[in-house]
């Protein structure tokens, strides 16, 4: 079967005296039964292609969904009188939220059965559960096409009745004043950006809401919350680089909002209260962030006091605030920690000692002031996700429930590392690795490298039940902690955008010249992987250094740079300016347009390639991997394989269900292992 050649239409594309000619811009229009033919031909060429590997798919998601315990629950957290959790029932695809009041003994109060509410639908998502505050009614967003654009729902919890009230095209949060009457919440612009915020009561129509908080800056989004002491409503306004929040009292839901501190160029900060005083965590002249308090009456920038410094070593990213404790969240040499520090100065802090080297660690569901119990998670390469409850008087760790993994699992039969490559200008680059035990850095075992490296997004060193399939065969996995990211400070970040950008695709090579330099394996026998912007990563990459890599499996990739940010009407192009640049400023435009990998494709071998991509994207548009692929498929020489995959009912995140994203996964792994002769 001959792959599908897409028509070239000519698109003539100028800006700076500078036009780029796009011969497949027609694919943007999802509307075109040409659009939707071509996409069911690739699907079709893909299937074809990989029709000896379907019954190894089917083994790969049986083998991966084997290892998830299919009757499940989460661990209860309490809050406001009852204890809530989410349960897994055997064979269902969506979960049960439920709680039960005072104790776990008590009977179960089914809150959303999620199974019933998706049974009509492709696609089914429930976002922003939230209960009022006399716990009563229960508000939250659904998602029945995969486009993030929530309708809001309530339902009452003292009769199990859905009332009437719906709200169209939100967020999918609803925040509730303390009337248990008002709720706020977000709605969306043509663009799909957070840009009002509405005021409802209930029993009202949807119609009568109140605008009360516009964001006219294209260049913002906002977004409502309340604090965890719930003496406030809060609104956030904010970008890459800026923030700005504004207060009201919730017992006062029809008053006034006030700015907590005007937004300033490159001032970030996020505000918690306790007691009469607000905690600023912030960047005020602190790269790496540090934390501020002041009055509640008092609180722009000049009332702020300081509570813990900038420290140049160490990124300060977040807090948790109880009667007795300030518990930070801090990032040492690229490891997050849990400090936890006294109110009372004659009593010591100290960081919780998990006893490995390199981890993720994270606070988690702590609702209640009035504590010594400190609710965290933990996880590593090798170890399963688990919930720990922290006794912080005594210091010690009481484990609650530790992800199980069905079969023979034994984390005592794999290996992790932790490893730092010296990049081209010569800075240490972390890379975390796992295998399993037997493997010998002979160069034979193939290895796959992850990354992500944009936004200021962390990628930890976590578990997952699915990588095993990879370990297990021999692989070695690999994350390479790029700069873009921001895991060894906040100049990790800010080096690796903007003008920086092409940092985060060096490092990435450079990382993989580290393990292949060590022997971890080889080029024949070496794969990457990135998902949205690490699909961007994946597309610089393969035209930097194309014959260094076996195989690509590119996710929703970001490779339409130059035309996407360009384009205002597209979702999350003016909230991104400060993240890649404008390319209606000349010098971003030239310096987008040198590495973006749509406008940099030769005529050259490309290695082999999936790609894969949903219709109803809301932040990666599918046109961008199919237009992309199109491309590859007119320039590149060779015969080397390159399938594109459309879901064609869902969007970024892919399938809804459990189980049925697996799917998707199964089929990467096969187009893998297939690559490196592994048949079963």
């Amino acid at each position: 079967m001959k792959p599908p050649k897409a028509k070239k239409i000519d698109k003539a594309l100028t800006i700076h005296g500078d036009t780029r000619i796009d011969n497949y811009y027609w694919l943007n229009d999802r509307e075109n039964p040409d659009v939707i033919a071509y996409l069911n031909a690739e699907n079709a060429y893909r299937e074809n292609q990989m029709a000896h590997t379907v019954d190894f798919q089917k083994n790969l998601f049986d083998e991966i969904v084997g290892r998830i315990k299919q009757t499940d629950m989460s661990v209860p957290y309490k809050k406001d009188g009852y204890y809530y959790f989410t349960r897994y029932e055997e064979g269902k695809e969506y979960p049960i939220h439920a709680r039960k009041k005072e104790t776990l003994s008590a009977d179960e109060e089914i809150l959303l059965n999620v199974n019933e509410l998706a049974k009509d639908f492709d696609y089914y998502a429930v976002g922003g559960m939230a209960v009022s505050t006399n716990n009563n009614i229960l508000a939250f967003g659904e998602d029945t096409v995969s486009r993030r654009i929530y309708t809001l729902r309530f339902k009452d919890l003292t009769t199990g009745e859905f009332l009437p009230d719906r709200i169209e095209n939100t967020t999918g949060t609803a925040v509730w004043a303390n009337d248990n009457q008002t709720i706020f919440y977000t709605r969306k612009d043509d663009a799909l950006r957070p840009y009002k915020i509405f005021r409802h009561v209930l029993g009202t129509d949807a119609s009568e809401d109140v605008e009360i908080y516009h964001e006219a800056d294209e260049t913002f989004r906002t977004g409502i919350y309340k604090t965890k002491s719930k003496k406030y409503l809060v609104i956030v306004a904010a970008m890459t680089i800026s923030t700005e929040y504004r207060i009201l009292e919730a017992d006062q839901p029809t008053g006034e909002f006030r700015i907590f501190q005007p937004r300033e160029d490159k001032l970030e900060y996020s505000i918690g209260h306790f007691g009469d005083k607000f905690y600023v965590h912030t960047n005020w002249n602190a790269q790496n962030f540090r934390l501020m308090e002041t009055s509640e009456n008092s609180t722009t920038k000049e009332s702020w006091q300081e509570v813990i410094p900038n420290r140049p070593d160490v990124l300060l990213e977040g807090m948790d605030l109880f009667q007795n404790y300030l518990v930070l969240t801090e990032r040492i040499n690229g490891i997050s920690q849990i400090r936890v520090k006294p109110w009372a100065e004659d009593q010591v802090e100290h960081y919780i000692d998990f006893g490995q080297e390199a981890f993720m660690a994270y606070t988690t569901a702590n609702y209640d002031f009035d504590t010594t119990t400190l609710r965290v998670g933990f996880t590593s390469m090798t170890t399963p996700n688990s919930i720990y409850d922290y006794d912080m008087d005594n210091r010690s760790l009481t484990l609650l429930k530790q992800q199980e993994v069905i079969g023979d699992f034994d984390a005592n039969d794999y290996v992790s590392e932790r490893h730092f490559a010296t990049a081209r200008d010569g800075v240490k680059v972390p890379i975390s690795l796992v295998y399993k035990k037997g493997f010998k850095r002979d160069g034979k075992s193939p290895l796959l490298l992850y990354a992500y490296g944009s936004y200021g997004h962390s990628m930890d060193p976590y578990f997952s039940s699915v990588r095993l399939s990879l370990l297990d065969r021999g692989f070695v996995y690999a994350i390479a902690h790029i700069r873009g990211g921001e895991e060894m400070g906040r100049h990790w970040y800010d080096t690796g955008k903007m003008l920086f950008k092409k940092n985060t695709f060096n490092d990435f090579i450079d990382c993989a010249e580290y393990l292949l330099k060590k022997n971890y394996t080889r080029r024949k026998r070496l794969f990457a992987m990135g998902g949205s912007a690490g699909g961007l990563l994946m597309g610089a990459v393969i035209n930097q250094r194309p014959e260094l890599w076996r195989g690509i499996v590119a996710a929703v990739p970001f490779v339409d740079v130059v035309t996407t940010m360009l384009d205002e009407s597209i979702p999350l192009t003016t909230g991104e300016f400060n993240e890649w640049g404008n390319p209606k400023d000349k010098e971003y435009y030239d310096y987008i347009k040198s590495y973006s990998p749509y406008d940099n494709i030769e005529k050259k071998s490309y290695p082999n390639m999936l790609v894969t991509t949903g219709l109803h994207d809301s932040q990666v548009q599918y046109w961008e991997p199919a237009k992309w692929v199109a491309k590859l498929r007119e320039l590149k020489t060779g015969k080397k394989q390159l399938y594109l995959y459309t879901n064609m009912t869902t969007g970024h995140g892919g399938a809804s269900g459990r189980f049925e994203r697996f799917k998707e996964t199964a089929m990467q792994y096969a187009f893998i292992f297939d690559l490196v002769g592994i048949k079963e």
